[in-house]
């Protein structure tokens, strides 16, 4: 192995891939995959630092922005459109967006990740500025599209938190609140898809998640301003309610359609 190479590009520690059965191969994927946890663990004073600065802001009205190219920016934009639903939030309170465009969320756009302008004037749509927190995501932790628009960000007063899964990478220099998720080498050589994706999406999941119940969109620790967009949310929230106040299926279903929520449910039912 070439010590000297970025840790997302160093050799598998595996060789002959092709030559294992398919067992082999899930065994091995798995053994992989155990240090993912590790690593996390490893960053939890980094994260914590990030969430914790990016809830001041947010407190005061300000946004958090994630930005990424290929896969780094997918699970970014999947993180922010899952907010809404879950929270109950508006959606431009986390808001992603991955070099390219929506159109590079089911099929790679070519060079989109390498012009270090383009960051900025996507987000420069949405009007970001000083009260708002922008994450760059890049597993090599030099995607020229996540370090345009980091240093367009410190440029114009915007807190810039960054996760990477190499060491003293590029991002985490810019970035003033950086996240190192250092997993080592992937199974298939080079393919962040994998292990560095997996931890990368951990820790965008504890990100939104404490900063949505430090801002207060989870009560004991029920989705109580859950959209009500299927059955089956509807059949959640019902019994959530009726845990909660003790009443039957069909008087908590009543108030949960009434009110469009299991909080104000709660409320009405309890003035």
């Amino acid at each position: 192995m070439n010590t000297l190479k970025p840790t997302t590009e160093q050799s598998s520690n595996y060789d002959d891939l092709e030559k294992m059965t398919v067992n082999e191969l899930l065994v091995s994927m798995n053994q992989e995959d155990k240090s993912v946890p590790l690593a996390i663990e490893r960053a939890i004073p980094s994260i914590q630092n990030f969430v914790e600065q990016t809830l001041v802001r947010m407190k005061k009205g300000g946004r958090l922005f994630y930005i990424g190219a290929g896969t780094s920016g997918r699970l970014g934009v999947l993180d922010a459109s899952e907010c809404p639903p879950t929270f109950g939030v508006s959606d431009d309170w986390i808001i992603g967006l991955i070099a390219g465009g929506d159109r590079a969320l089911r099929k790679a756009v070519e060079n989109a990740e390498d012009d270090e302008t383009m960051a900025w004037k996507d987000l420069e749509v949405y009007k970001i500025n000083e009260n708002d927190v922008l994450l760059g995501i890049a597993a090599s932790g030099s995607t020229p599209y996540v370090i345009g628009g980091l240093k367009a960000a410190n440029a114009n007063g915007v807190l810039t938190g960054s996760i990477s899964c190499n060491t003293n990478s590029l991002v985490s220099k810019i970035a003033t609140c950086p996240i190192e998720l250092i997993v080592g080498p992937e199974f298939v050589t080079g393919s962040t898809r994998m292990k560095a994706g997996t931890a990368q999406k951990l820790a965008l999941n504890m990100i939104s998640t404490s900063i949505m119940i430090n801002l207060g969109r989870v009560k004991g620790n029920k989705m109580v301003d859950m959209q009500l967009s299927n059955k089956k949310l509807i059949d959640r929230g019902t019994k959530m309610i009726m845990e909660e106040l003790e009443i039957d299926e069909n008087l908590a279903k009543s108030l949960l359609l009434e009110h469009g929520s299991v909080r104000k449910s709660i409320k009405y039912y309890k003035q």
